[in-house]
């Protein structure tokens, strides 16, 4: 048993110790406590000779090192929080942030790339720069249509060019700098800003060469080859021409009498688009400033003042203005990462153009005449780029079966911001047919590999076939919304399927022997 130990008397530092505790002691600092109490007991003895410092506190004597040991468990017995040592250690802190900013996910780093795209973007109005002024048609027909138009365009671009231009340089290298040179969304997205940058630079060109040249690098040309690497959009146009003039428009259904007033036009279709869009706000108005006959913007479409439809036309304009490019304005708008898919840059003309002219023939509103005047724009911006002046185009419209004022606004489309002696077209409207030969086409490769769920992503905003897998390949992390607004027909598409596989076969059927009997019958 051992013995008994006699009560320890209550030591003041103890209870200091517990009601303050002192910083821990580390082994040499115990050693220096104990001399610095001995000095103080023997003061005279301490001034003779003060006591030495080891050079290394933690190898000393037994003797001294061992005292160490007993004060420091001693220490320790009585504050036991103390021999939790912070000392050697600093004590944590919350981190400054760091020089760059807070850290950003991919989606926040997109998101505010695209939002800059979409204000830099913002002041450039392509057919407003190219706008010519309404005298212009005036005095060219009061002169007989003897002498190319005088046409003169605003030095004001609303911007300055070199900066606009400079500012989408930048966010080009910020692009690349922070999403890679093979991120395939950050490739759209540059694609995209280099395409404004270079509409810029097609804009500073007007009346000049150098403008045809941008256009032909932004919208193509006829001269182009499609995807087989053998036809190009003229020997398509050419074909289609004799086709389309084979039908007779006037043999296969009643004259269409244009008598609907814009005013009348634009009431109509504020109807049928509040009850295509639903709550989202489309409004159609009358304007005396466009130069087509109607024209979609972000959340409206204009119709020209002065002009006047047929009741086919109200269906066209519907399907082509409202269900196609409202629509995927409005789809890419409700992006909440993808946000440059509203506007619309060039590259995304062909498929927007096409799918437009493709969802009239599939709704049964377009009709030979539509379909000719459509290509025959192939056919004016290739005898332009040939040398065909406005002069030369107008007259080959006439001869065409075009009515006088139709001549001239063909004409213009083909002309503006170009050469009007020829040889430097504004490309833009070659594609039309071509857009619609590639979105059929798209659509059934879709269809025949049993990816026909990529189809509906065509009108998630403005876009270029090749996006369409990227961005639908998005949907599942939240970058890319599916598309809220779809023509009817893509709401199902069974319809759309067996309408292409018969129209495939029956293409295929038409070369046959069957097609000959037939035509041999009917000669009779």
């Amino acid at each position: 048993m051992p013995p008994k130990q006699e009560p320890r008397e209550k030591d003041t530092r103890e209870v200091a110790a517990f009601a303050v505790p002192p910083p821990p002691l580390v082994p040499a600092e115990a050693e220096e406590a104990r001399e610095a109490r001995d000095a103080a007991e023997e003061p005279s003895k301490e001034r003779e000779r003060p006591p030495e410092r080891p050079s290394n506190p933690g190898k000393r004597n037994g003797n001294g090192n061992g005292a160490a040991k007993a004060q420091v468990a001693d220490h320790a017995a009585t504050a036991p929080l103390e021999s939790l040592s912070l000392r050697d250690d600093p004590i944590p802190s919350v981190p400054p942030p760091p020089a760059a900013g807070p850290w950003r996910s991919y989606k926040e780093i997109l998101a505010k790339l695209s939002q800059r795209v979409l204000e830099a973007q913002r002041p450039i109005r392509i057919l407003q720069a190219l706008r010519w002024e309404s005298a212009v048609e005036e005095q060219f027909l009061r002169g007989k249509q003897r002498d190319l138009p005088k046409v003169t365009y605003a030095t004001d671009l609303g911007f300055d060019a070199d900066v606009k231009i400079a500012e989408l340089e930048e966010i080009l290298r910020d692009a690349e700098r922070e999403l890679g040179k093979n991120d395939r969304l950050g490739n759209i997205l540059r694609h995209t800003a280099a395409e404004y940058r270079d509409v810029v630079r097609m804009l500073k060109a007007r009346g000049k060469r150098d403008f045809y040249k941008m256009s032909r690098v932004l919208y193509g040309s006829p001269k182009d080859k499609l995807p087989d690497g053998q036809t190009s959009v003229r020997d398509m146009g050419i074909v289609l021409y004799d086709v389309l003039t084979a039908i007779g428009g006037e043999k296969l259904g009643p004259p269409e009498r244009r008598e609907i007033t814009a005013e009348m036009a634009a009431m109509e279709l504020n109807a049928r688009f509040d009850r295509f869009f639903g709550s989202a706000a489309i409004r159609v108005q009358v304007d005396d400033s466009i130069l087509a006959d109607a024209a979609a913007g972000s959340d409206y479409v204009k119709i020209r003042s002065g002009a006047t439809f047929s009741t086919r036309d109200i269906d066209i304009l519907e399907a082509h203005e409202g269900w196609v490019h409202v629509a995927t304005n409005l789809n890419g708008q409700a992006q909440p990462v993808a946000r440059w898919l509203g506007k619309g840059p060039p590259r995304t003309t062909a498929v927007q153009e096409g799918l437009a002219a493709l969802v009239e023939i599939f709704t049964f509103r377009s009709s030979p005449r539509r379909a000719k005047k459509l290509n025959d724009r192939i056919l004016a911006v290739d005898k332009a780029e040939d040398g065909a002046s406005f002069l030369d185009v107008f007259e080959w419209y006439r001869t065409e079966g075009y009515e006088e004022d139709e001549c001239f606004q063909n004409a213009r489309r083909v002309f503006r911001g170009g050469l009007l002696e020829g040889g430097g077209p504004f490309t833009k409207d070659a594609c039309y047919c071509k857009g619609i030969v590639l979105n059929y086409a798209f659509m059934r490769a879709a269809i025949q590999q049993d990816k026909a769920a990529l189809i509906p992503f065509l009108f998630v905003g403005k876009v270029a076939h090749e996006d369409v897998p990227v961005l639908y390949a998005h949907v599942t992390d939240g970058i890319v919304k599916p598309p809220p607004y779809l023509p009817p027909l893509f709401d199902d598409m069974n319809g759309l399927a067996i309408w292409m596989c018969y129209s495939s076969f029956f293409s295929r059927l038409g070369a046959t022997a069957i097609a000959e009997h037939y035509s041999k019958v009917m000669a009779l």
